[in-house]
């Protein structure tokens, strides 16, 4: 198990790639000058977009364009009309219209969406962290709605946005039966630990561990829904989940003390779980995005998910034909052998919320957690961000957002669309807070 060490990627700095139109000018008779910076920086990293050389007044279009690792091709754009200086500044200056309006600085990457014609129920989401987003952002003469592909741009940069920073090394894990992948942050540690748990889609999703490694944490993404049936039996237990926390806890760059669980949707059920009921790992702190106490104490995975699939009556489908599955665990059960028992928890909970979590019944779950901590006296433990109008999938920011994406339940392979996250101008705001307080209060726990 080698490490394979990121060094494609120069450093990253406040360097500015400038590219001139040299068959393009305006009616003044100068070439527009378009400016990004950084061209290169992490996806959570904030970039300056500016347009130079433009008569006053002047009509433009911002346009971003991405070709995703399964081939769609997705875009935003935002219209803009130059100032007394013929300058164009996308953090300060309103677009006018386009998938996104208002002075939205990184409205370029956050609104984009599947060009028309596109397949639906999309989901940008990077596989492969050891290559970037490539994002084209071009600038074209005019408000423009459609037909960017026919036209020729006044100017065009190319930008690239990475999970993982220079210096963070990936290490594939299969030892003691548990597979993921390692990453380890630059430099000599020792760093905080996080055992990263994805939810019901199953499979190995890197791009989030990757992210955290970039910010200072040893992390690990664990695959333990898999897509392999002969794994099965290998990861239906507690066992598996406290194996592949001591293989963060001994790596010689983390502090053995200082450990998270992250989960995200069915990965916080297994940090919960985890937290209140093993006797052999110990979690500095608990941080648990969109998910629920919910589920069949001391059973194995495989049951847990055969009780889900005996709840599915409770699926409904809106007006828009999306599977809402929300339903599943409600009303809140009261038996401490369906949830667990929250007074147990040691460490201190952090809980993320979308209040239009069309999924899963978090509002209801979050306030149960809490009304369970407060009555065994341990609630001091227990921090709850609640956000109106977000959805159940929370990304890290300037991720672009979808209303609805399709989606196969690992175990029971029930298929749907299914909503995903809220609208994009409500969901944007509030992704930027819940993905730098998890990692503060991981540091600070």
């Amino acid at each position: 198990m080698g490490c394979q060490p990121h060094h494609l990627l120069p450093l990253f700095g406040c360097f500015c790639l400038v590219f001139f139109s040299r068959c393009v000018s305006t009616m003044v008779g100068t070439s527009p000058l378009l400016s990004v910076q950084p061209t290169r920086g992490l996806v959570d990293e904030k970039i300056q977009v500016v347009v130079r050389n433009l008569p006053p007044a002047f009509s433009v279009t911002l346009h971003s364009l991405h070709h995703s690792e399964d081939k769609d091709l997705w875009e935003a754009f935002g219209q803009y009309t130059s100032d007394g200086q013929g300058t164009v500044t996308v953090a300060k200056d309103a677009s006018l219209g386009g998938t996104y309006e208002g002075a939205e600085p990184m409205g370029l990457l956050w609104s984009m969406q599947p060009v028309p014609g596109s397949r639906t129920g999309l989901r940008l989401r990077k596989m492969d962290v050891l290559t970037p987003l490539v994002v084209h952002i071009s600038v074209y003469s005019g408000h423009m709605t459609e037909g960017f592909s026919k036209q020729s741009p006044l100017a065009t940069v190319v930008t690239e946005r990475w999970y993982m920073a220079p210096g963070v090394c990936r290490i594939d894990i299969e030892e003691h039966g548990v597979r993921g992948t390692l990453f380890l942050p630059p430099g000599p540690g020792p760093f905080p630990g996080v055992l990263d748990m994805w939810g019901g889609g199953g499979g190995l999703v890197e791009y989030r561990s990757c992210l955290l490694a970039s910010h200072g944490f040893v992390s690990m993404a664990l695959e333990y829904l898999s897509h392999d049936k002969n794994r099965i039996s290998d990861i239906d237990s507690k066992t598996y989940f406290e194996k592949a926390f001591r293989i963060v806890q001994e790596h010689p760059l983390v502090m053995k003390d200082r450990v998270a669980l992250f989960g995200l949707s069915f990965g916080t059920s297994v940090a919960l779980n985890l937290a209140a009921y093993s006797k052999d790992i110990s979690p500095r702190c608990c941080v648990c995005i969109s998910g629920s106490h919910v589920l069949p104490v001391n059973k194995s995975i495989s049951e847990v998910f055969k009780k889900i699939n005996e709840d599915r009556y409770k699926t409904r489908f809106d007006e828009e034909g999306c599977v809402v599955w929300r339903d599943i665990i409600l009303p809140i059960p009261t038996d401490l052998g369906e949830k667990v028992d929250m007074g147990r928890i040691k460490c201190p909970l952090m809980l993320v919320v979308g209040e239009d979590d069309q999924n899963w019944a978090t509002v209801e779950s979050a306030k149960d957690m809490a009304q369970m901590m407060r009555a065994a006296g341990n609630e001091h433990l227990l921090t709850v961000l609640q956000y109106p109008d977000a959805g159940h999938l929370i990304e890290p920011p300037y991720t672009p957002h979808f209303r609805a994406s399709n989606f196969i339940v690992q175990k029971t392979r029930q298929k749907g669309t299914v909503h995903s996250q809220s609208s994009h101008l409500l969901v944007y705001t509030p992704e930027q807070d819940i993905y730098v307080e998890p990692i503060l209060y991981s540091q600070g726990n």
